[in-house]
């Protein structure tokens, strides 16, 4: 596993290289998304993930890889890599160094390599068996969550409460009155902040398997926990996860969802 952990990081090389050159350049995005709505597509996004495909087919023919722009390839392997090329392409767009380059191993359908990547910035997070470090030109160093026992001294974060539809927003009204401050529009950075000990809670919905797999790994190598809104396993079909820096705030953050 710990060479299958260094492709991760040579995979986030891979898509940093890539992606760097459009930020804050005039390329061109396309809604694609319903009449209504904006989910935005860029070619930073598909030829990041061209990319990635590329060298994972080079690398490891055997492995499948499911991706948000091109679909999926042999997503039955023992090992699946799972691609989110530019997470965040409305802060990508925004020129907002908030985007990330999310990649995430999946071995017997679970996630258990996570790299979230910010190329401008110039760190990676990676979770996985080793633990969970930051990699930065500086060298490599181990982050850990921080201790948040209480709801009161928590900070939340969230993409955009918007994104929440019905009850779930209800459910997030209600995390919200109950910490200490809540931060928007961060996307998968959010979750490596949480990583990092900056972030004490995440609640997201209407998620993507790329969106949450990467930083699964991520949050729990660095001592959190990742669940889905019913505290078990997240799954591809229903989008709802929530993560804690502190286990100790999970029952008391899962008491507060409408499930």
């Amino acid at each position: 596993m710990i060479d299958l952990e260094a492709f991760a990081l040579e995979l986030a090389k891979v898509a940093a290289e890539v992606s760097l050159p459009y930020f804050r350049t005039d390329v061109s995005e396309i809604n694609k998304a319903e009449p209504g709505s904006f989910d935005p597509v860029t070619e930073a996004d598909r030829a990041a993930e061209r990319a990635l495909r590329a060298a994972i087919s080079a690398r490891y023919p055997e492995h499948g890889i499911i991706g948000e722009e091109y679909g999926e390839e042999n997503p039955d392997a023992e090992y699946v890599w799972i691609l989110d090329p530019i997470d965040g392409t409305r802060a990508f767009i925004s020129g907002l160094p908030l985007w990330t380059n999310l990649i995430s191993l999946r071995h017997q359908g679970v996630p258990v390599i996570g790299v979230a990547g910010q190329p401008y910035i110039g760190e990676i997070f990676i979770g996985g068996p080793s633990g969970a470090y930051l990699v930065t030109r500086e060298g490599k160093t181990p982050i850990r969550t921080r201790k948040c026992a209480s709801l009161s001294q928590a900070v939340a974060a969230t993409t955009d409460p918007d994104i929440f539809r019905g009850e779930d927003r209800d459910s997030w009204d209600r995390l919200k009155a109950q910490v200490r401050m809540a931060r928007y529009g961060c996307d998968g950075y959010a979750y490596a902040m949480l990583a990092a000990g900056r972030i004490d809670v995440v609640l997201e919905s209407e998620l993507k398997v790329w969106d949450w797999s990467a930083v699964l790994p991520l949050v729990k190598a660095a001592g959190g926990d990742f669940t889905g809104w019913d505290g078990q396993m997240p799954t591809a079909q229903d989008g709802r996860v929530l993560a804690v820096g502190d286990e100790a705030l999970r029952d008391p953050v899962l008491a507060l969802l409408k499930f």
